[in-house]
């Protein structure tokens, strides 16, 4: 399989990621502070923009075909990565983590979520490389996820149950307190990790089990290996705006998540059916983008009660600042 990517264009995407990561770092958020409603929805025009204006340059070097494939492929990440937001309220809420040092924690959540996502783009484009019949089974693998987001009662995500996470919590001593912005505190000259850290920690550790879900959906709709991942990280990129734009109205869009059952059984059916029938990628983003904007529009028209709401993210529910018990 032929990447459109050179070494060249590898080297000066990164660095680009690492620049505007910095800026965002040491000159935006140099001093940790409670991010208000216009700034999130500053940081989101600018990472969407920058998505789009990349998008343009994929058309103009590689053509239509992989600009269509780059655009759908960050449409669907960014949205199967909503699944993302209703663990991070559940885990803020829990963990009762001090609001202004929610960007601080996504950030570096974040930046652990570019190499990890790295990792598995690379095994599977080995993979797809390899074996042709491995995109069957993908396809499978999503139709089976999709229906049973379909079909099964929604239950309250626990990302403090994730074995990542709860390995984690044996092997390295804790404190329950938080500790200012420290991530790692020395205690008896031991280092112990702060609440902060073990946020983190479960930050990290659901990403893998989403990228399980949302990789092999990419796939579906391209294949090679620089559209997956330059789709996929900016995505990721504007992530933490969106969160925390959103954070007070994301679980009121209660089909949102059926939304995201039939987009999923749709890419892993193209994918199984690609061997008889190839789906063209514009015919795709029109269902993908039809399916959301119906799931959203009748979201908006009957939203979810607000103690409903209210009871699905636990806000408000978690005041005390210990960290929960292992079960």
């Amino acid at each position: 399989m032929h990447s459109v990517g050179t070494p060249l264009l590898w080297i000066g995407f990164l660095v680009f990621v690492l620049f505007m990561l910095a800026v965002d770092l040491f000159v935006a958020h140099r001093e940790d502070h409670e991010v208000r409603f216009r700034e999130a929805a500053l940081w989101s025009v600018i990472w969407i923009a920058l998505s789009l204006a990349f998008n343009g340059l994929v058309w103009h070097w590689f053509g239509k075909q992989h600009a269509l494939e780059f655009l759908t492929a960050y449409l669907v990440e960014k949205t199967l990565s909503v699944d993302n937001l209703f663990v991070f309220l559940v885990l803020f809420s829990s963990f009762a983590v001090p609001p202004k040092l929610v960007h601080r924690v996504l950030f570096w959540g974040v930046l652990g979520a570019l190499v990890l996502r790295g990792i598995f783009i690379g095994l599977g484009t080995a993979l797809v490389q390899r074996f042709d019949w491995v995109m069957h089974i993908f396809g499978g693998i999503l139709v089976v996820t999709g229906a049973k987001l379909l079909f099964q009662a929604a239950a309250e995500p626990e990302p403090e149950k994730n074995p990542i996470f709860r390995l984690f919590r044996r092997f390295v001593p804790s404190v329950s307190a938080y500790h200012g912005r420290s991530f790692l505190i020395r205690v008896e000259g031991k280092l112990h990790a702060t609440p902060l850290f073990l946020v983190l920690v479960a930050i990290e550790a659901t990403d893998v089990v989403f990228a399980v879900d949302s990789i092999p959906a990419v796939f579906g709709i391209s294949q090679d290996p620089f559209i997956v991942y330059t789709s996929n990280i900016f995505a990721i990129l504007g992530l933490r705006s969106l969160f925390l734009l959103l954070a007070g109205v994301i679980s009121k869009l209660r089909y949102l998540k059926t939304g995201l059952a039939f987009v999923l059984v749709f890419i892993g059916a193209k994918m199984v059916a690609g061997y008889w029938y190839h789906v063209p990628i514009g015919a795709s983003l029109a269902v993908i983008a039809g399916i959301l904007g119906t799931a959203i529009a009748a979201s908006l028209l009957n939203p979810l009660p607000e103690e409903e709401a209210a009871a699905l993210t636990g806000a408000g529910g978690a005041a005390s600042k210990e960290v929960p018990e292992e079960p």
